[in-house]
């Protein structure tokens, strides 16, 4: 298994990933940093699926703040084989991320 998908926090992009995505495919990983909109979870969740869908096999989800609300949504996705949360929310099903 060699496919990760990488989720920004909210108020970031996905440029914080760089050197992570450019350690890990020097490393032979096949890479995608998702560039989420943060305008609802519904479309976040969405556009990493979408991520998801276009990796030829299963995947580990990584989530950084707000990203780990957003790979707890999609993660449920059969492709997922793993989360990892860095300094991120993981919300039990009905929670939701605290607002600013």
């Amino acid at each position: 298994m060699n496919n990760v998908v990488l989720v920004h926090g909210g108020f970031v992009d996905g440029s914080g990933w760089e050197g992570v995505y450019k350690t890990l495919t020097r490393n032979g990983y096949s890479v995608t940093v998702v560039q989420n909109p943060t305008m609802s979870l519904e479309d976040d969740v969405a556009y990493t699926k979408r991520a998801l869908a276009a990796k030829d096999g299963p995947a580990i989800l990584v989530g950084h703040s707000y990203g780990g609300a957003v790979i707890t949504e999609a993660g449920n996705d059969p492709k997922v084989t793993g989360l990892v949360y860095i300094t991120a929310f993981a919300p039990d099903k009905g929670e939701s991320v605290p607002h600013s």
